[in-house]
């Protein structure tokens, strides 16, 4: 099927075309590489029923275990680590107002993964219609759930960490306590939960230029900027509150 729209040159049309089948060769690959996430082999056994601290129906404390997190006919759970203390080197200003603002700026969250949460946050009840889906972090519950209320996240379901060893196990920390954004996806059976995938693009390579990409697909923010002529920018990164 042929298109156009108006005013455009041949020269146009012909180079639309030509990005088009890229288009169509890229859906192909996406495609091509779900298809081989969902025929990975059995992953690892979890080594322990994580115990994290979450928040109960009346808003207290309770002890949450990683497999009270899969709920009767969803068999899948996602897990955004986010990196709350954020990571040693950014120096990206902090929140504004709130309980939050009064946190050192080493100890605070990390903008970018604040950026994706609101995005996921977005997306969760739809998400949540096939698969479980909690956000983690090291920092102790109060802190997290004090800025979750902050940013108005309604929809997504916040634990802490800080007790167990799930961010060491999952490469979600680093030997020197430093936190890692990774997504990692666990899988229920009749008799055991197992490790899926993880987002381990965070730690390969990258092309120069380039950041980790590893959530990449997921995020709108990117992949709409993606679509102009600007495309996305190379000196900015997402910030907690802009002028």
């Amino acid at each position: 099927m042929g298109i156009a729209f108006p005013g455009e040159s041949s020269e146009y049309r012909a180079a639309r075309d030509r990005l088009l089948a890229q288009e169509v060769d890229l859906r192909r690959a996406m495609e091509a590489v779900a298809a081989a996430r969902r025929e990975l082999p059995p992953g690892g056994l979890v080594p322990r029923d994580y115990v994290f601290d979450g928040a109960g129906a009346d808003g207290g404390p309770i002890e949450v275990r990683l497999s009270e997190l899969f709920v009767p006919g969803k068999d899948s759970l996602v897990i955004y680590s986010f990196m709350f203390p954020r990571d040693p080197g950014d120096r990206a200003p902090g929140p504004a107002t709130g309980k939050t603002a009064l946190l050192p700026l080493a100890e605070g969250p990390c903008p970018t993964c604040s950026a994706l949460i609101d995005q996921l946050d977005g997306a969760a009840e739809h998400v949540g219609q096939h698969v479980n889906i909690a956000v983690v972090a090291k920092t102790p519950l109060p802190r997290l759930l004090a800025f979750a209320e902050e940013r108005a996240w309604k929809r997504l379901r916040f634990l802490s960490s800080a007790t167990n060893t799930y961010n060491v196990d999952y490469h979600a920390e680093t030997p020197d306590g430093t936190q890692r954004p990774m997504l990692t996806v666990f899988h229920r059976t009749e008799d055991a939960i197992r490790h899926f995938w993880s987002s381990e693009l965070f730690y390969a390579p990258t092309e120069p230029g380039q950041d980790p990409r590893h959530v990449g697909t997921i995020e709108p923010l990117w992949n709409i900027l993606d679509l102009t002529p600007e495309g996305r920018p190379q000196d900015w990164e997402e910030q907690l509150q802009y002028g």
